[in-house]
């Protein structure tokens, strides 16, 4: 997604090979606008996937899978990264380690939300090793939904995230795909026509 790109480049911050900050449009400051383009271009490609609700884990996501909800005409359901103190029974829960913060969560989900009826498009801000995007696709199946795919705002291409989901059948749609990413560097796998 050409926008997208852009916009990483000219406000995103490569701080080392791991990290890319983007916290003036994604994760702090959200850009309306762009984040309904990026919902646009995920109900455009799942459109007739049949989804019928769209996942993402707090907090980052959840701007970009509320558009896409909204373009879709479905609901969204926010993964809990910890189990609320009255949302504390009826909850399927797994541990995920994040990449980029080097800890451990909890991630839940309400059995209330998800039934094994539920064809579920996981939408996220990155995909570096997978492990967010695995540890909601446990959840999902614990409930015996199935996945449409996991739409990503920002791939890092050169970590193993996307061929593990693929190893596991899953679809996986990219907007932008960073093949290298270092101190003040940021190069794009170019899209196909």
């Amino acid at each position: 997604m050409k926008i997208l790109e852009e916009k990483i480049l000219s406000e995103g911050i490569a701080v080392n090979e791991d990290i890319l900050k983007v916290d003036s449009f994604v994760n702090h400051q959200v850009d309306p606008v762009l984040m309904h383009q990026i919902g646009e271009a995920f109900a455009a490609h799942y459109k007739d996937c049949g989804v019928t609700k769209v996942v993402t884990i707090e907090s980052s996501g959840i701007a970009p899978a509320l558009m896409t909800a909204l373009a879709l005409n479905v609901p969204m359901i926010i993964l809990k990264k910890q189990p609320s103190k009255v949302l504390n029974d009826n909850l399927y829960q797994t541990v995920i380690t994040s990449f980029t913060k080097g800890t451990s969560y909890e991630l839940t989900l309400s059995q209330q939300f998800i039934n094994e009826n539920d064809h579920v498009l996981i939408v996220d801000d990155f995909l570096a090793n997978g492990e967010a995007a695995t540890g909601a696709i446990r959840l999902l199946r614990k409930a015996h939904a199935t996945i449409a795919g996991v739409g990503i705002l920002i791939e890092k291409s050169f970590q193993p995230g996307r061929g593990k989901l693929m190893e596991q059948g899953i679809d996986v749609y990219s907007l932008a795909r960073i093949s290298k990413l270092g101190k003040d560097l940021i190069e794009f796998i170019p899209e196909e026509e």
